[in-house]
């Protein structure tokens, strides 16, 4: 009971802050208010970056798309590899590592492309 009444004591010993005496919270946030409004805008500096690029079939045959672009999609995309093989712009050093890597579909690929074989559906010339 003693301990208390000492700590009721000590409170009242605490000076009283009046409303009139702004709160130092008040004070830091007012400071930073006014710095801020000084500084120049916090947006962005231009337009919004490009959206990520989506990895498709459409992309891999492209012959517009980058070779950097057909690289990845070689390197991480196996399932996209058969398209690479369709797409002019693959160059051999392209077409060896997607033969040497494989993924779904790849042997098939290359054997449609590398296919010597008249097309029996084909009309041939008129003998």
């Amino acid at each position: 009971m003693a301990r208390l009444s000492e700590a009721f004591a000590a409170l009242r010993r605490l000076p009283i802050r009046h409303q009139t005496e702004p709160d130092h919270r008040q004070r830091d946030v007012s400071r930073f208010l006014a710095a801020s409004a000084s500084c120049p805008s916090t947006g962005p500096a231009g337009p919004p970056p490009a959206p990520p690029i989506r990895y498709t079939p459409v992309l891999a045959c492209d012959p517009a798309t980058d070779m950097g672009t057909l690289w990845q999609i070689a390197r991480n995309h196996p399932h996209l590899r058969r398209w690479l093989i369709a797409n002019p712009r693959a160059d051999a050093e392209i077409l060896e590592y997607v033969a040497q890597a494989g993924g779904p579909g790849v042997k098939e690929a290359f054997d449609v492309l590398f296919d010597d074989s008249p097309d029996d559906s084909a009309p041939g010339p008129a003998l």
